[in-house]
């Protein structure tokens, strides 16, 4: 009885902060110099958020505000942003369709076998396991989709990522999975997977 309990507060505590796309679009105007009025940033170095779970942007933008997650610019820009603020924001681009991006056809071979086959002789698992074959993700386990992606911010990500660099608070799950997944990837084996990432779509 605990259980359901639990769980049935759990879905109205999801149910709650539902966000508003409409109300998103007008709060949204703060995001548009970098990611772009649908979500689909021009500079390679700034992620497209166009299609995002929900799930995931609210919980970033959330980081953001706390601290969690270390980003001067994106910190100052969710300052004044409240908790529905931040779910609306999300809902609305979590609504938008992303671009279309290509890969380096020179780094699809590698970036393809890193990515649906991982590097096994590193214990390294393929990152379709979590982010699916097509790069859709899993809202539910709070895996964000990354087909399309810009390669340079994915691959800044992974570097980051591979020095040990996570989001969240310590010990968190999806962070840690990320450092240890990147930590015996190589520089070209980055470069290529996000590469190949960048030439995925969702279909």
């Amino acid at each position: 009885m605990k259980k359901v309990f639990m769980l049935l507060a759990l879905v109205c505590s999801s149910l709650a902060v539902a966000g508003d796309a409409e109300l998103g679009k007008a709060k949204s105007a703060l995001c548009v110099a970098c990611h772009g009025a649908d979500g689909n940033s021009v500079n390679p170095l700034w992620p497209k958020i166009a299609g995002q779970h929900e799930q995931y942007l609210a919980r970033h933008l959330a980081m953001f505000k706390n601290g969690e997650r270390k980003g001067p610019v994106m910190a100052g820009m969710v300052a004044g942003l409240n908790e529905q603020d931040i779910q609306n924001i999300a809902a609305y681009y979590a609504t938008q369709k992303p671009s279309i991006g290509s890969a380096d056809e020179s780094l699809v071979e590698m970036g393809k076998s890193v990515y649906q086959g991982g590097v096994s002789k590193m214990k390294i698992p393929a990152c379709m396991s979590c982010h699916g074959i097509s790069g859709k993700g899993n809202p539910l386990s709070g895996y964000p989709v990354l087909a399309g992606q810009h390669a340079p911010y994915t691959e800044a990500m992974l570097k980051d990522f591979r020095s040990g660099t996570t989001n969240g608070k310590e010990g968190d799950t999806n962070g840690k999975i990320m450092a240890d997944v990147a930590k015996y990837l190589t520089d070209e084996e980055i470069k290529a997977v996000a590469s190949y990432i960048q030439g995925l779509y969702s279909k």
